[in-house]
Formats: C-alpha cells, sequence, structure tokens
C-alpha cells in the first residue's frame, strides 16, 4: 500500500544521493605523502600524528602522546628525551617504542 510505496521511494532517493556523493570521495587527492604515519601504520610521525595515533601502542595515550603532541616540533626521535619535566615512567615509555616513531618535517 501506501507506506510500502513511500518506503520505496525514500530509499530510491536515498540510494541516488549515495551515488551521487561517491564519484567524489574517489577525487581525492592525499597531497602529503606521509600521511600513513599518521596513524595508519605500525609508525607514527612525532611532529604531524594526533594524541589518537598513539592508541596502538599499550600505556601511550593520553599521558605520554599527551607530552609528545605538546612539545614538538622534533628534529630527530630522541629529542623526546629533551622534554623537560616529563617523569621517569614516560619516558621509559618512549623507549620503549621509540623504534616506531619517525620524525619528518611539521606541517604548518
Amino acid at each position: 500500500g501506501w507506506l510500502n510505496a513511500r518506503r520505496q521511494q525514500v530509499a530510491s532517493a536515498a540510494g541516488a544521493a549515495a551515488l551521487a556523493v561517491a564519484p567524489a570521495a574517489g577525487l581525492a587527492i592525499v597531497d602529503y605523502d606521509a600521511v600513513k604515519y599518521l596513524g595508519g601504520t605500525d609508525k607514527v610521525d612525532l611532529n604531524n600524528a594526533n594524541v589518537q595515533a598513539y592508541r596502538q601502542f599499550p600505556g601511550m595515550y593520553p599521558t605520554a602522546a599527551g607530552w609528545i603532541a605538546t612539545h614538538g616540533p622534533y628534529k630527530q626521535v630522541s629529542d623526546l628525551y629533551e622534554i623537560k619535566g616529563v617523569p621517569e615512567n614516560v619516558k621509559a615509555l618512549f623507549k620503549k617504542y621509540e623504534g616506531q616513531f619517525v620524525v619528518l618535517p611539521a606541517n604548518e
């Protein structure tokens, strides 16, 4: 009846809208080669990743990640150990995961 026809009409409109938007998503251009270091791999860029990217490393989020995110930019991974006031337990986390960190130029 009327209700089924209305549901079909709404579903058709929603499907058409989704189809209209889908091609635009395919045209997105990634102009940042190191996007993989923002949380998409097991390596994290200290200068450009946000604190969420560190969730993959047990113990890093939120405290250790917060220290990293608020004290950059960094020239090298070892700069982490120069941050003043970092507790020893946080420095131990930096050490544990330092092989997973990379330092690329900071995006402005």
